[in-house]
């Protein structure tokens, strides 16, 4: 019986001075989406931790669709 898995290659592992400025310039995006959040709504407190997850949600959704486009 055939496997209906293909065979994929892999994707180079990028370095570590790589991956740690791809984690900040993504920590620093989000900080700024969340940032923009709570303007938007006239920065009242006690939102902060739930503008940081959507801000964290909506790029990881945008991230991916952008792979799948490509």
């Amino acid at each position: 019986m055939q496997s209906k898995l293909q065979k994929t290659t892999a994707l180079p592992m990028p370095s570590a001075l790589e991956q740690t400025s791809t984690q900040a310039g993504l920590w620093q995006l989000i900080a700024l989406t969340a940032y923009l959040k709570a303007e938007a709504r006239g920065f009242n407190p006690g939102h902060e931790l739930d503008d940081w997850l959507e801000a964290e949600r909506e790029l990881a959704v945008a991230m991916i669709d952008e792979e799948l486009a490509a």
